[in-house]
């Protein structure tokens, strides 16, 4: 019976990840680091630290670390629109109430991080407004869509999402006791006024 007693031990293989897997491993712990720490102090060294890659290989996926941390933003974008995605079973009107509720409670969570995407957190670069673009055409189809809002129409219902916004960051900067009004109360006052613009512009 052979002996294993000197045999070395084992070690962990590391598993080789594809370029896309790679880089989407390192948009999620970006990610999670930026929802926290503004970009310009942000640590690219921590950040290969932790995907267990060398400084010079983050690079390699990302140029520099404004294409990083805006790949970082283009996935936050896509996570808040995923967030607030109303159930397509509801009716029209219970979708609108739903993804407007979705989306004050995504800003109430994430206020910061929220106000760091509208206003571009230190980067001077169009394509984080972009994000912020995308996010609001993604829910301005949305409403478009379960209300059967004429597309002449659609304007209004974009400068209304840019209204809701507003007033859940004034409302979600008051500490919770002290609010005005409750979380419904406020998405029943955004969709009145919804109904309310598209009534005055039909």
């Amino acid at each position: 019976m052979p002996d294993h007693a000197d045999a070395p031990p084992s070690t962990p293989v590391r598993r080789r990840l594809s370029a896309d897997d790679r880089r989407r491993q390192l948009v999620a712990i970006g990610l999670s680091q930026i929802v926290e720490t503004p970009i310009q102090d942000l640590s690219m060294d921590d950040i290969a630290a932790e995907a267990g890659i060398s400084r010079g290989l983050l690079f390699h996926y990302f140029p520099t670390k404004t294409d990083f941390y805006l790949a970082c933003i283009g996935a936050a974008g896509r996570r808040i629109l995923r967030n607030t995605a109303p159930d397509e079973g509801l009716s029209g009107d219970e979708q609108v109430e739903a993804t407007t509720r979705l989306m004050i409670e995504q800003i109430e969570r994430r206020r910061d991080f929220y106000l760091a995407l509208v206003h571009g957190h230190g980067v001077a670069d169009p394509r984080v407004s972009e994000v912020m673009e995308s996010v609001r055409d993604g829910s301005t189809d949305r409403v478009v869509k379960g209300l059967g809002v004429p597309e002449r129409q659609r304007d209004v219902v974009r400068a209304w999402w840019a209204y809701t916004e507003d007033r859940a960051l004034t409302w979600s900067a008051v500490p919770t006791g002290e609010r005005p009004v409750s979380l419904s109360e406020l998405v029943a006052e955004c969709v009145a006024a919804l109904h309310a613009l598209l009534r005055i512009s039909a």
